[in-house]
């Protein structure tokens, strides 16, 4: 830098005696300045063109500001082609990792265009690269599913759906995808037919089963009804015998009907309807229910409802998940204890949220809950008649009707139950009414 000082100077002070000898200082000064800026801007343009095109153009050799520039200029150069040779490979070995597994995996970009595929993608969804780069992914995979689950896939990222295959119609595909990079999403579809098979292998067998056994428990619960109602004439040594075979009927017989309940549930798709279901009604009638069921144990129940808010959805449904969170309250907590009912809005949605101080569920069992005939406590569940299916039943419902079920609890301290409805599904019990009545009008 102080070369290119020193040499300005230099030539300023040329200019300036050259000057003093024509007799015009001001302008030899000013063309003296003009020279350097010209000679500057040849300079720049030279560097330019070098870093343009290193292999062709050799960059300005002038001692001073131009030549630190090109060494700095050729110094970042060479880091940044060791830097892109470094990823470059780390590219390659992603890219090979990528081909080698069995899941098809697309990059996307933020307009779901192609931007990568790797070579399971041919197979599973008939995308291939590069042939296929830029095109959009929906119109290579026609489903209105699809392409619904991109349009929400932000809002419900970690979640999957289930597709057939367009090259196969029984083959199925479990589609997920997660967004990474700076708009960019990565699209896998693996091949769960032969998991779906079992499923439907499982869900049939249940539903067969459970079908079949109904006749029988029937005629066994009838038989078994008439003995009891006529139990004077028993042998008193056989009285307990056939009351516990009774009740051991009715119970087979609530976990037949909850099996099938299931499995239509399963069978079905979320909820499309515009019944109105009168929640505060409803809560009503599962409370007197719950105070029967309740009995000796004398529970005290809190109950705060929003008179005015409903639902859109099933009826039948809605009831089986509200009333199967506030019965197991009242089996699992207490002589005595205290159970809480909430129904209510807020900015989220709509909540029914079912609150005991009863004997709690440890933290482990949680995620399970929702499991077919899982059981945080063997001993007690079977003690107070539970059939193991009624948080799995909830689970459907819920799902059916696009609502979630969060859980919390302590041992020994209670737990709650809370089903979260989105808030497209709320209604207002007055102005349903109002508006039904005047199409009656």
């Amino acid at each position: 830098m102080s070369k290119d000082y020193t040499r300005l100077l230099i030539v300023l002070l040329i200019a300036y005696i050259v000057g003093l000898i024509v007799g015009h200082v001001f302008a030899i000064l000013f063309l003296a300045t003009l020279g350097c800026l010209i000679w500057q801007q040849q300079k720049l343009l030279q560097l330019l063109e070098w870093i343009r095109d290193p292999d062709k153009v050799e960059p300005p050799e002038t001692p001073g500001v131009f030549d630190e520039l090109s060494r700095e200029i050729d110094r970042y150069r060479k880091r940044y082609k060791k830097r892109k040779k470094k990823l470059s490979g780390y590219l390659q070995q992603f890219q090979m990792a990528t081909s080698a597994l069995p899941d098809a995996t697309v990059v996307l970009d933020d307009d779901d265009r192609i931007q990568w595929a790797n070579r399971a993608a041919v197979q599973l969804l008939n995308i291939h690269w590069p042939q296929d780069q830029h095109q959009r992914i929906t119109n290579l995979i026609r489903s209105p599913r699809l392409i619904d689950f991109l349009q929400n896939s932000d809002q419900e990222q970690g979640q999957t759906i289930e597709i057939k295959s367009s090259l196969d119609a029984e083959v199925y595909l479990s589609l997920r995808i997660v967004p990474y990079g700076k708009k960019q999403r990565l699209f896998v579809a693996r091949d769960v037919t032969r998991i779906q098979r079992l499923v439907e292998i499982r869900k049939d067998f249940v539903a067969n089963v459970s079908h079949e056994l109904r006749t029988p428990l029937t005629v066994m619960r009838g038989y078994l009804d008439t003995l009891l109602q006529n139990r004077e004439q028993l042998p008193e040594q056989w009285q307990p015998s056939v009351k516990a075979m009774s009740d051991q009927t009715n119970r087979m017989e609530n976990v037949v009907n909850d099996l099938l309940m299931i499995t239509r549930l399963e069978e079905l798709g979320k909820v499309d309807t515009n019944e109105i279901v009168v929640v505060p009604e409803m809560v009503g009638r599962i409370h007197e229910e719950a105070v029967a069921l309740s009995g000796d144990k004398r529970h005290l129940f809190e109950i705060s409802i929003d008179p005015d808010l409903g639902l859109r959805g099933r009826n039948a449904e809605i009831y089986s998940a509200f009333s199967n969170l506030v019965f197991n309250a009242v089996r699992y907590t207490p002589d005595g204890g205290l159970i809480r009912i909430r129904w209510y809005a807020d900015e989220a949605g709509a909540h029914f949220q079912v609150s005991d101080n009863g004997i709690g569920i440890q933290a482990k069992d949680i995620p399970r809950l929702t499991e077919r005939f899982y059981r945080a406590d063997q001993s007690r569940s079977r003690e107070h008649g539970g059939s193991g299916l009624g948080l799995s039943i909830v689970k459907h419902v819920l799902l059916r009707h696009r609502a979630k079920l969060h859980i919390e609890s302590v041992v020994e301290q209670g737990s709650t139950f809370r089903c979260d409805f989105p808030k497209d599904v709320m209604t207002s019990i007055s102005s349903d009414k109002k508006e039904h009545s005047g199409q009656r009008i």
